[in-house]
């Protein structure tokens, strides 16, 4: 399970990254983004749940959003959140495109009906894994 669940995943690693290289930023980073962009303010603890990753990573995909002038936190009090700058949400129409043609790219080569229960298994098996 472990090298067939690696190899899955460099496989769709590189199918995202040709869909993703049309607006010059990495998978995670587009993602993040387009949450951002769809939940103005979203707090790094939440998106961390909704991206499956540690807060440790979402700090640094964060840190290079504003590197590149995309995102900005904003910190009140105790709590920070991410918000896309206009210079993000100008982005929103070319990521959507991006992530449709990614959904696409792999149903075509999968088939619609084995994309959809790969995706709700690989969910499945993934929260019923310890963290």
């Amino acid at each position: 399970m472990y090298f067939s669940a690696n190899a899955l995943a460099r496989k769709m690693e590189k199918l995202a990254g040709e869909s993703w290289s049309k607006v010059g930023l990495a998978p995670s980073h587009a993602y993040l983004l387009m949450i951002a962009i769809e939940e103005p303010g979203v707090q790094p603890g939440t998106l961390a749940g909704e991206l499956q990753l540690k807060p440790s990573t979402i700090t640094r995909l964060v840190e290079k959003l504003e590197e590149k002038k995309l995102a900005v936190r904003v910190t009140e009090g105790k709590t920070t959140n991410v918000y896309a700058t206009p210079k993000g949400r100008e982005l929103l129409p070319a990521l959507k495109e991006c992530l449709k043609d990614f959904y696409e790219g792999y149903s075509h080569i999968l088939g619609l009906e084995e994309s959809a229960k790969l995706v709700k298994n690989m969910n499945s098996l993934s929260d019923a894994l310890p963290g």
